[in-house]
């Protein structure tokens, strides 16, 4: 028979593992690569949901000129990004890591709802918590209008 004190503790590891992202900080090259390529995947699912559960609850964002926190705040821009940015496809690439921080730089096609195609160009910035989750993010992103002959992503 199970205590009460032991269903607390049961309940209280499954919230911990739900809120853990592996692999967790301190990264290897390894282990970087591979958080690279899982965002890069979230992002490209372009699902709001999905992208804001990889952040901390209070996590804080730069980007752009846009300061953003908590993962209600993420959702809601991620929501209006992709209906701004048509056909959005994203490549990152791991630039550096530390410890428990990852630099990336990336470039992502889309189209407005005129039909006029970018290519986006910048670098980011991630500081994760010791779950895996990111807590800061510093995004830094200029576009450039191309036209769609030009897209290879």
């Amino acid at each position: 028979m199970t205590s009460t004190a032991d269903h607390q503790r049961l309940s209280l590891n499954q919230k911990q593992n739900a809120e853990q992202r592996p692999p967790l900080p301190p990264f290897s090259a390894q282990t970087a690569l591979i958080k690279v390529k899982s965002a890069e995947d979230a992002w490209n699912s372009r699902d709001p949901k999905r992208v804001s559960l990889a952040y901390t609850k209070d996590s804080e964002w730069r980007n752009r000129a846009q300061f953003i926190k908590g993962r209600d705040q993420i959702e809601q821009f991620l929501t209006l990004k992709w209906d701004r940015e048509q056909q959005y496809r994203l490549q990152k690439t791991l630039w550096a890591f530390t410890d428990n921080r990852i630099a990336v730089t990336f470039e992502y096609e889309w189209h407005n709802h005129e039909g006029n195609w970018f290519r986006s160009y910048g670098n980011e910035l991630w500081q994760f918590a010791s779950n895996g989750l990111m807590e800061q993010r510093i995004a830094s992103i200029n576009d450039l209008a191309i036209d769609e002959q030009q897209r290879y992503l």
